[in-house]
């Protein structure tokens, strides 16, 4: 699959290593459901609020890791990532909420998932106890899914029809915008593989490709109406 950035070498050793983990949210029937506009608004619904309590979490890993780096652009990079991560695609599920009927208080109000709170504490705990690199390599995988899988399906579709029902998604994650963000993320990747010894190589990779099974459990937890089981 064509990637729209460039990927240095450790993080190609970690899609690699990650095997069919990565490419499984491609095929998942909640995405190709999306992609074609045929997807149950209610399902969609499920998915954007729960996707905005895993960016609470996402935001903590960046903003955890950003007390680890010592470089000062490490650093201001990382505290953007965190502040991005609520505000700019926050403003993509505040936009649905208002034709999908929920708010910010909804959100609030909302227990994650099952599938989704594993996800979460998976990226903090890595963040808080691993290495710079494994904490790194836990959060890579959501954004990094993300902009190719978006921008595939642009290219399958050759344009997002504006009477698309899931268009402002679609149109968000083919944006060439996001290939600056994802490279200068995986530049850093390869910075601190680069400052790394084997082992916390080696379980860098391990975090990297439970993040990707942790992405189409995501997919899954949506597409199931996951809940918990009754207390």
């Amino acid at each position: 699959m064509q990637s729209p950035f460039l990927i240095p070498p450790f993080a190609l050793e970690c899609k690699t290593f990650a095997k069919t983990s990565f490419g499984a949210s491609f095929n998942h029937p909640f995405v190709l459901s999306l992609a074609d506009g045929s997807l149950d608004p209610k399902l969609f619904r499920f998915y954007q609020i729960q996707d905005a309590k895993y960016l609470e979490a996402f935001s903590d890993a960046c903003a955890i890791l950003s007390t680890k780096v010592k470089d000062p652009d490490d650093k201001l990079w990382f505290i953007d990532a965190a502040r991005m991560a609520l505000v700019v695609e926050g403003q993509l599920h505040l936009g649905y909420g208002k034709s999908l009927g929920y708010d910010a208080k909804t959100i609030a109000n909302t227990e994650p998932t099952p599938n989704n709170l594993a996800y979460q504490n998976h990226m903090v705990a890595t963040a808080l106890q691993g290495t710079i690199l494994e904490g790194l390599c836990a959060i890579a995988p959501c954004p990094w899914l993300y902009v190719e899988l978006g921008q595939h399906i642009l290219r399958e579709k050759g344009s997002i029809p504006d009477d698309h029902p899931y268009a402002s998604w679609l149109t968000m994650y083919s944006d060439p915008g996001f290939n600056e963000y994802m490279s200068n993320l995986l530049t850093r990747l390869q910075k601190y593989a680069d400052l790394s010894d084997s082992e916390s190589k080696n379980r860098a990779k391990v975090a990297f490709q439970q993040s990707c099974n942790y992405e189409w459990m995501f997919w899954e937890q949506a597409w199931t109406n996951q809940n918990w089981p009754s207390r």
